[in-house]
């Protein structure tokens, strides 16, 4: 039987990955920090009729025991297919105000939780001589947007790890692939949503443009399924790529950065936010 490991299962593009890997033939194991949110991801294997192929772990991917209860987890296991470091959350606020410390949590998560999970299974990977490591990067690891920095900086991270990783365990017969969503109906911009900013903010005109620009591009959002079912395709490719970027106009940014001089991307960012 092969087996699929998957962070961040109780909500967003875990939950659905979930979903298309059961489906796909595969065990998962979905692990989630609060078990008792688990509630919608059993719900909708139910109805897939999957609810058999998935186990739901508790596991939060910041915490040292945690993840030490996980790797007892895998030695049980016949096989390690696939693991995907999808858990994280999108930190917003502006770099001046935002304190030093809320930086280190948003790193916690975003990369060095993935470092610690991947430590946890890449050795049964290794002795088996097979697998695919999925890290769930985004557009802000390409491109840096204003208001996204702590954000950004993590997925940005994640992008030079993915990299150095991949050249490391290739021999091994491990892949590592990286996804990179743009804009998506998930959870993950409520946060970004909740950063409140004084009145006397020198930021405050910035942070309300664009809070008026993400909502004037919500109508656009994509369907997370559409990600889901990526990861499926990449855990059953014979040989994926390093990076998927998806979502609307997302491959026509990524060359015009690549194309354009940095002062030319400056003046139609301040243009779109009116800045």
């Amino acid at each position: 039987m092969k087996h699929a490991i998957i962070t961040g299962s109780s909500s967003g593009f875990g939950k659905l990955s979930a979903i298309e890997l059961a489906k796909s033939g595969y065990h998962v194991i979905a692990t989630m920090r609060n078990l008792k949110k688990q509630d919608r991801l059993v719900e909708l294997a139910a109805a897939e009729k999957v609810r058999d192929h998935i186990h739901v772990f508790q596991m939060d991917v910041t915490n040292k025991e945690s993840i030490e209860e996980l790797k007892m987890y895998v030695q049980s296991l016949n096989s390690v297919d696939v693991l995907v470091n999808n858990a994280g959350y999108a930190q917003g606020g502006f770099a001046e105000e935002l304190e030093v410390d809320t930086y280190r949590k948003q790193f916690e998560t975003n990369v060095f939780g993935v470092i610690a999970v991947t430590q946890a299974v890449l050795p049964f990977m290794r002795q088996q001589r097979y697998g695919k490591i999925i890290n769930m990067s985004s557009i802000s690891g390409r491109f840096g947007f204003p208001g996204l920095s702590a954000y950004s900086a993590s997925k940005h991270a994640l992008e030079g790890y993915s990299e150095s990783l991949r050249l490391e365990v290739k021999p091994f017969g491990i892949d590592v692939a990286l996804i990179e969503p743009g804009s998506y109906k998930t959870d993950i911009w409520k946060s970004i949503e909740k950063v409140s900013i004084s009145d006397q903010s020198p930021y405050e005109s910035s942070m309300e443009a664009i809070m008026n620009e993400l909502k004037n591009a919500e109508s656009g959002y994509g369907n997370p399924q559409d990600v889901a079912r990526l990861v499926a395709g990449i855990a059953s490719a014979n040989s994926p790529k390093l990076r998927y970027p998806i979502g609307k106009g997302i491959k026509n940014t990524l060359l015009l950065k690549n194309l354009l001089p940095w002062k030319t991307i400056e003046k139609i960012v301040m243009k779109k936010l009116k800045l």
